[in-house]
C-alpha cells in the first residue's frame, strides 16, 4: 500500500503555520501530566468566578479541539475540512443535564442538528449519548434490573419513563431516517450500558433495513466482555434481518470503571492490560471486515498499527476504500497524520467535531486534556509530527528563495 501517517505535508494542509505554531505549545503543555491535570481542576472553577479566561481558552484548547459554540461556526471547519475529503461527525457536546424538560430539549436539539447536517455535503453522522435524553439513575435501575423478556424493570413507574426515553430516541432516529443521516449512539459507563445496548437493538431492527444503516452502537473494548458481546450482536441482527451498525473504540471510562468495581467489590469489566485491548480492537475490526455484507462499521481509533491494518484488510479482500460499510473516524484536533493521509487515499474518514457554548463544553475540553496527557506518547507523537512539518515548511520556503 502507498498509505502511510509519516506524510506531515498531507496532514496538516489545512492548518497556517501560526495555527501548528499554537498547536505545538498546547500539545506541549499537555505532555507535562501535572500541569494538565492541574488545569483540569482549576478551569471549571475560573470559569465560575467571572475572570477573563474565556478568551484564553477559546485561543488555545476550545480552538483545538473544538468546531464553536454554534452550528453557524461548526460550518467554517467542516467547509474546510470537506476540502480535503474529510468528512464530519457533529456531536452536540454540552453535558447532560437532569430533567424531563432538559431531556426532551436536548432530543430537540438532536433533531435540529440532524437537520442541519443534511443541508451539508460532509456530514454524515451526528453523536447522541442516551443520558442526554434519559435520567442516569433510570439507566442504572434497568441496567441492574432482572432480565426480563422485555428487558425493562417491572416497575409501573420506570416503564413510563422509560417509554418516553424510548419515545425521544424513535423521534431522533425517525428523522435521521427521513435525512439519511447516521446516527451514532455512544457506549457509556458499564452500570448503565445494558439498556443502551437494548435500545440500540431495538432502534437497528426498525431503521437499518435493506443495506440502509442508519443507528451504530458503541462497543468499547477495554470491556473484556465486548469481543463476545459483538459476535452475539451480530447473531441477533441476522435472525432479525437488520444490518448492524457497530463503531469500535477502545473506550473512555477506565480509571472510573476499576475505581467503581474495586470500591464496590466486583470483579472489573477491564481488560487485564492495553496489549488485551489492541488485540480484541483489532479482532473486532477483522471480524467486522469478513462480515461486511451485513455490518457497517465505524473504526474510530488514534492507534496508527489498527487503522494500517484495517487498510490492508480492505485491500486484501479487494474492498472498495469508500465501501458504504466502512468508516474511519478520529478526534478533531487530534491524529491529523491518520485523518488526511487516510481521505487523501480515498478512504471514507471523518473528524469527531464537538460544538457548544464554551462554558458548555468545558467537561468535555477537560476529557481532551485528561486524556490526552495519561495516553502513553500521544502528546509527544503529536509535538513531533507538527515539528517536523515545520521544519519541512522552512526548508521548503528556503529552497524557493
Amino acid at each position: 500500500m502507498r498509505l502511510t501517517f509519516n506524510d506531515t505535508e498531507t496532514a496538516f494542509a489545512y492548518k497556517t503555520n501560526g495555527e501548528l505554531k499554537s498547536a505545538r505549545f498546547l500539545f506541549g503543555t499537555m505532555n507535562y501530566s501535572w500541569f494538565a491535570a492541574l488545569g483540569v481542576r482549576i478551569t471549571p472553577f475560573l470559569m465560575k468566578t467571572g475572570l477573563p479566561i474565556h478568551g484564553i481558552i477559546r485561543a488555545t484548547i476550545f480552538k483545538q479541539f473544538v468546531g464553536g459554540e454554534s452550528l453557524e461556526q461548526t460550518a467554517v471547519v467542516a467547509k474546510k475540512l470537506g476540502e480535503y475529503g474529510v468528512q464530519v461527525i457533529l456531536d452536540y457536546g454540552v453535558e447532560a443535564k437532569e430533567g424531563e424538560e432538559n431531556f426532551d430539549h436536548a432530543r430537540d436539539v438532536f433533531i435540529q442538528v440532524i437537520e442541519y447536517a443534511a443541508t451539508q455535503p460532509n456530514i454524515p453522522f451526528i453523536s447522541v449519548k442516551v443520558t442526554g435524553i434519559a435520567r442516569f439513575g433510570l439507566l442504572e435501575t434497568l441496567n441492574s434490573a432482572p432480565r426480563l423478556r422485555s428487558g425493562i424493570h417491572d416497575n409501573e413507574v420506570e416503564a413510563v419513563e422509560w417509554k418516553k426515553v424510548w419515545g425521544r430516541m424513535y423521534d431522533i432516529c425517525e428523522k435521521a431516517a427521513q435525512k439519511n443521516i447516521g446516527v451514532l449512539i455512544d457506549a457509556e459507563e458499564s452500570w448503565i450500558q445494558d439498556p443502551i445496548d437494548r435500545l440500540s437493538v431495538e432502534m437497528m431492527e426498525i431503521f437499518n433495513r435493506g443495506e440502509k444503516c442508519i443507528v451504530y452502537n458503541t462497543i468499547q473494548l477495554y470491556r473484556h466482555d465486548r469481543l463476545n458481546f459483538l459476535k452475539m450482536y451480530h447473531n441477533i441482527a441476522q435472525q432479525r434481518g437488520f444490518i448492524l451498525g457497530i463503531k469500535i473504540v477502545r473506550g473512555a471510562y477506565m480509571e472510573k470503571e476499576r475505581e467503581r468495581a474495586a470500591l464496590m467489590g466486583y470483579p472489573s469489566p477491564i481488560q487485564q492490560d492495553k496489549s488485551f485491548t489492541d488485540g480484541d480492537f483489532n479482532t473486532a475490526v477483522k471480524f467486522c471486515i469478513d462480515n461486511i455484507k451485513d455490518i457497517a462499521t465505524i473504526i474510530a481509533t488514534h492507534n496508527e498499527y489498527s487503522n494500517l491494518k484495517a487498510a490492508e484488510l480492505l485491500n486484501e479482500k479487494g474492498i472498495a476504500h469508500n465501501h458504504p460499510h466502512i468508516h474511519f473516524s478520529q478526534l478533531y484536533g487530534m491524529s491529523d497524520n491518520i485523518t488526511f493521509n487516510l481521505a487523501k487515499n480515498g478512504y471514507s474518514v471523518s473528524k469527531y467535531l464537538p460544538f457548544g457554548p464554551i462554558r458548555d463544553v468545558i467537561p468535555y475540553l477537560m476529557r481532551r486534556a485528561q486524556e490526552n496527557s495519561s495516553i502513553n506518547g500521544q502528546t509527544s507523537r503529536e509535538v513531533l509530527l507538527i515539528k517536523s512539518e515545520l521544519k519541512r515548511r522552512a526548508k521548503a520556503a528556503k529552497v524557493k528563495k
